[in-house]
């Protein structure tokens, strides 16, 4: 009776059931580029089913896998991911073919946060990419056009994903260790891993065509994977930082955008967030290609440097990408030594007043900058410079002050001071004599006091011309306080009388 009543019901159709089960399921595959090649792998040679795509994107009617045996549950719905044949078993004329036919393959992405799903099929997934290394490796002859739109088709599905990240600044800003912190890792790196090394030996293969991979690696494409740069994995931004670097030396034409992307991500993190994990590899970069820049400098480049370089100073987080940040800016003034007085005095626009830390890291970069300065344009900077020197040699933090003694041990920084120490001592005396006379740390006194000596032994006059004048400011702010002291004892006995 009831099958009677059941088999009237109209049922469903399959392939909407099975398209659901799909879309439902964490093994998924989305066509990056809209679905502009349609595939449909069939039956290969050793009766394997492989997958099929549908011709349509926003279409789910063939979106799952085709088997007449499968139904739509979870269990089975890889039961058809079958490995291919591997490219010594097919002749040289199927080679591409094949190729085509992993590559459809590997466009599947699956769930890595269960590692008891699918183990099989991750497997086969993960030999098929390595074999597409080797096959990429070893390619003889340019690349087709088709093959080119499919492996860009396939990389960006496996590697364009939304990130979630947790910056590593605010562990910096929270105060914690990060050579103690455990990097975050993803659970999906064994494939990601050699999707990279794909893209990689793509991207670097004599075999690649630019003027026709350049339509798929194209200004879309750079700005997601820029955007991969936010990983927490240290291991996917060394992969993206070495990619990104020979997709610039490799596409000329994408050059000038992919320094403006960069130079924008910075201008986000800096006036906006202050978070991104990916600065100190994307400077690695810029390192790299401001090494490269001809001579004259072109403004673009110094505008750069003042727009977006100098402000990279300012956020607590510098120390995540101090190390690369500096390298840069002292590629700008190695360059181009007219642009020492612009980035000492940027430095100096930033400098920190209560982070201790980060003085001593702009104390190490301007030793760097010192370095590579000439005497005309240390003579511009020289004053506003050395009252901030003055103020860090009276620094009670140690380090601070220890470090900006420190400058006196480079040569060619202690002969900038010498030749202009008729301007430079009156500022930094006081703060020399503050110290030799009470500093607490005796690292500090000592080395106070050697600095003074190199004054003393080589121009004593002048010294006995800023030691008087030292005395005379001395006895002006003793009497300043004592009037002061008198001012508010006057106060006091008013305020009782009213009282």
């Amino acid at each position: 009776m009831f099958k009677q009543i059941l088999s009237k019901l109209p049922r469903k159709s399959s392939k909407t059931s099975e398209s659901r089960e799909h879309g439902g399921n964490h093994a998924t595959y989305s066509s990056v580029y809209g679905g502009s090649r349609s595939s449909d792998l069939g039956t290969d040679k050793s009766g394997n089913l492989s997958v099929s795509y549908s011709q349509t994107p926003n279409s789910s009617a063939d979106g799952g896998w085709k088997s007449s045996n499968m139904k739509p549950s979870e269990n089975n719905l890889f039961s058809g991911y079958e490995a291919l044949p591997a490219f010594k078993d097919v002749p040289a004329s199927e080679k591409q073919n094949l190729f085509i036919k992993k590559i459809h393959l590997c466009c599947v992405v699956f769930d890595f946060n269960d590692p008891t799903k699918n183990l099989k099929e991750k497997e086969i997934k993960r030999q098929t990419l390595l074999e597409l290394v080797e096959y990429v490796t070893s390619a003889n002859g340019k690349f087709s056009e088709a093959v080119l739109q499919e492996i860009v088709k396939m990389i960006s599905t496996n590697l364009f994903r939304s990130l979630n990240p947790q910056p590593r600044e605010n562990k910096v800003i929270e105060g914690l260790d990060l050579d103690e912190e455990e990097p975050s890792m993803d659970p999906a790196w064994p494939h990601l891993q050699i999707v990279y090394e794909l893209l990689l030996r793509f991207v670097a293969s004599p075999e690649t065509d630019t003027k026709l991979a350049k339509r798929y690696v194209d200004q879309s494409f750079i700005i997601r994977l820029l955007d991969l740069f936010d990983s927490e994995d240290p291991r996917e931004r060394e992969y993206l930082k070495t990619i990104l670097h020979r997709i610039y030396g490799k596409f000329m034409v994408h050059r000038p955008f992919i320094r403006k992307a960069i130079n924008n991500i910075f201008f986000h993190f800096i006036f906006e967030t202050e978070r991104h994990n990916g600065i100190a590899e994307l400077l690695e970069i810029l390192g790299s290609i401001i090494n490269g820049f001809a001579l004259p400098l072109k403004e673009e480049h110094k505008m750069f440097l003042v727009r977006a370089l100098i402000p990279l100073h300012k956020p607590k987080c510098l120390a995540m990408y101090h190390q690369q940040l500096s390298y840069c800016i002292t590629q700008f003034v190695e360059k181009d030594c007219k642009l020492a007085d612009t980035v000492i005095r940027g430095l100096l626009k930033y400098w920190p007043i209560t982070n201790s830390a980060k003085a001593v890291m702009f104390l190490n970069e301007l030793e760097e900058v010192l370095e590579a300065t000439q005497p005309p344009e240390f003579q511009r900077c020289m004053v506003p410079l050395f009252r901030q020197i003055a103020r860090c040699l009276n620094s009670l933090h140690f380090q601070v002050a220890e470090r900006a003694l420190f400058l006196w041990n480079n040569d060619h920084i202690q002969n900038l001071i010498i030749q202009n120490r008729k301007v430079i001592l009156p500022i930094i005396f006081p703060a020399l004599e503050k110290n030799a006379r009470n500093h607490w740390n005796q690292a500090v006194h000592s080395l106070t006091l050697n600095v003074r000596k190199i004054f003393y032994d080589l121009d004593p006059e002048l010294c006995k011309e800023c030691m008087v004048k030292f005395q005379e400011d001395e006895s002006k702010e003793d009497e300043i306080e004592a009037r002061r002291e008198t001012t508010w004892k006057r106060l006091e006995e008013l305020a009782e009388k009213k009282a």
